[in-house]
């Protein structure tokens, strides 16, 4: 079994960013696609100043969130058939990043909306912040732990994007 040039290694590497995207981009569109839609049901004109200001906070993250996940479709199209994948899969890896902590934001913020909206405020305060504890146990806490469990795959030896063979 030969080993995978550099070249192949940043496809290989721009492939699996893509396939993540794909997941994150659909979750986070149809969060969007949900607070678009809020405003317009009759229940909207019932909230309160607080829930009115979760809705902004929860709406202009999911607009960030969507932004930052699939700008790295246009800058695909702005280095097409350049030779600049290692820059495409680094920026794509930082975009990808903050696409999460935006989607986070919003995710939270919806959950606090809602929440706020049918229970108490402090019940509405707890469920939120466990939401987001939640969220960054599994999106954050477990992926960095996990980095220094066992012996390394050889597949994924090279799949930080900020790393680049002989530096």
């Amino acid at each position: 079994m030969s080993k995978e040039t550099d070249k192949q290694r940043w496809q290989r590497n721009f492939a699996d960013l893509l396939q993540e995207l794909r997941v994150a981009q659909t979750g986070v569109q149809i969060l969007f696609a949900f607070l678009l839609t809020l405003p317009f049901s009759n229940g909207f004109t019932e909230t309160t100043e607080f829930q009115r200001d979760v809705y902004i906070v929860a709406l202009l993250a999911a607009a960030a969130a969507t932004a930052l996940i699939i700008s790295p479709v246009a800058f695909h199209r702005a280095l097409f058939r350049q030779g600049r994948k290692p820059e495409l899969v680094r920026f794509a890896h930082r975009m990808a990043t903050g696409g999460l902590a935006f989607m986070l934001i919003a995710m939270v913020s919806a959950v606090l909306l809602i929440t706020d909206f049918v229970l108490d405020r402090p019940i509405a305060f707890l469920l939120s912040a466990l939401t987001g504890i939640w969220f960054l146990a599994f999106w954050v806490i477990l992926p960095f732990a996990r980095r220094n469990w066992g012996e390394d795959d050889i597949d994924d030896d090279d799949d930080d994007p900020d790393t680049v063979a002989g530096r």
